[in-house]
């Protein structure tokens, strides 16, 4: 099976640092089930073309099926599985370009986060649900999309097509993040895995589709198909893509048994043929929750004046937007990525739109460096960021928040470890989002928040988000500062 990725970007053969790659050279790489190759058919200046082919051995292939993979004799040796991009491919992807995936290049660390034009081509994508199966995956994510169908013989066209297609995705996009949706929605639209489904699966996705899954309008059926419709690991990662900063309110979406190609727009299943139990009504996800207790929490305390800390795409600074009892807001994040999803969401980004007058700006910075524009603000509000910061750094981001910025009120939310142990299909020890540096308990919070308000002069009161567990409490812990 083959994977080309081609781009036309000034000195497109720095595509080779991007894939770690050197462009001259032929690199072979063994996996557990055949041999992948990496090679450049073309490479100047003006266009790069890497193409990752993938032996496979029937035999090795075979080899890595577990006890419990059904027996199907001469299937298991003749099938499409050496010819069609699936999940074998997606793993070989994941194996050989693991450091592009992260977004890392030392050499080139600007080209890393910079978007470039791609052309992605998959001459042979099982795909199922035809051609408009992969336009509704990709195309959310900003690319072009040709998907042509395979005729099953060309010589015989009455015949028809077969399940396969020719994909090429074309745009602009973060090389990272292109191989990271590529890991994801090929065995998505094959529909299949050649490996056994256990629960770290979950921790896989949500790496994969950090910045994109969680908004992705489809994101309900992608995860379903990609955990193979196993309803603990499904409901699992719904739950933390709520969980997650950038996802909607919805993001926790009803999960049904089986998915079927057509549904009524409520999105339930039509349970009388299937057998299948009808879903439920979504109660509101723990992201709904934290956003309203953070509001809440800026209103006991008269907090008019409120600037986002860590703002993320702009989630809560829409919903203060909202509210009226706000007579100023400003938001600052780290990340140039997230502020272009926070001015998408505020229409910043609509050059005839008038964006609220109370909506100061959104900002660059970084909360470890004091920085002029955090000042002045009544309250301060670090809705899931703490957890985010090197331990090192932690006492810098005190001194800006508490000591430099000094509002009269800081409003600091963070999960609760404890708690992480209620999310089905969540691997022991396992954080629940791939960028947290650490996750704190309950006790080991509360000594963070009276260190830092002694210091500091302030006094802290602690509010549990979410359903309170009797045994490991709730998932978010909220701590409200008040000078």
């Amino acid at each position: 099976m083959l994977l080309t990725i081609t781009t036309t970007l000034d000195r497109a053969t720095d595509l080779g640092y991007l894939l770690h790659k050197h462009p001259e050279k032929v690199q072979s790489f063994g996996q557990s089930f055949g041999t992948a190759h990496v090679f450049y058919p073309d490479a100047d200046e003006r266009r790069c073309t890497a193409a990752l082919l993938l032996d496979v051995d029937p035999v090795k292939l075979v080899r890595t099926r577990g006890k419990g993979t059904p027996d199907f004799s001469l299937g298991q040796y003749v099938n499409d599985r050496p010819y069609a991009a699936s999940s074998l491919l997606a793993s070989a992807v994941a194996n050989v370009f693991r450091t592009a995936m992260r977004g890392r290049c030392d050499m080139r660390p600007e080209l890393a986060e910079t978007a470039i034009p791609l052309e992605i081509v998959l001459p042979a994508l099982p795909c199922r649900g035809g051609s408009g199966q992969a336009e509704r995956f990709f195309a959310p994510l900003g690319w072009d999309v040709s998907a042509v169908p395979v005729p099953l013989d060309p010589e015989f066209a009455d015949w028809g097509d077969s399940r396969y297609v020719t994909l090429t995705l074309t745009g602009r996009m973060r090389l990272a993040d292109a191989l990271n949706q590529l890991y994801v929605l090929l065995p998505v639209l094959d529909d299949a895995k050649h490996y056994w489904m256990a629960p770290d699966e979950v921790d896989k996705l949500i790496r994969a589709g950090e910045g994109w899954l969680g908004t992705h309008p489809d994101r309900a059926a992608i995860t379903r198909r990609y955990l193979a419709n196993r309803r603990a690991l499904v409901r699992a990662a719904l739950g933390r893509l709520a969980d997650a900063e950038d996802a909607p309110d919805d993001a926790l979406d009803p999960v049904e048994v089986e998915e079927e190609p057509a549904r009524p727009e409520n999105g339930t299943e039509n349970g009388a043929e299937n057998g299948a139990e009808a879903a439920e009504e979504a109660p509101a996800s723990l992201a709904e929750r934290r956003v309203q207790a953070v509001v809440q929490a800026l209103h006991d305390e008269d907090a008019r004046r409120v600037i986002d800390m860590g703002c993320g795409s702009g989630k809560l600074l829409a919903r203060l937007a909202r509210d009226d009892f706000f007579s100023e807001i400003a938001g600052t994040d780290v990340s140039y990525r997230a502020l272009e999803g926070a001015a998408r969401r505020l229409r910043l980004d609509k050059p005839r739109h008038r964006p609220d007058k109370r909506l100061q700006e959104v900002f660059q910075s970084a909360l470890t460096y004091a920085d002029e524009r955090f000042r002045g603000y009544e309250a301060a509000v670090l809705m899931e960021v703490v957890e985010h910061i090197d331990p090192p750094r932690l006492a810098a981001m005190e001194q800006v928040v508490f000591g430099h910025a000094k509002p009269r009120v800081v409003v600091v939310t963070t999960p609760n470890a404890e708690h992480n142990v209620r999310y089905e299909g969540m691997a022991p020890g396992a954080m629940r989002h791939p960028d947290h540096r650490f996750e704190w308990t309950r006790a080991e919070f509360r000594a963070w928040a009276d260190r830092v308000a002694s210091a500091h002069g302030y006094r802290v009161r602690h509010v549990p988000v979410g359903d309170d567990d009797p045994e490991v409490g709730a998932p978010t812990q909220m701590g409200v500062f008040a000078r």
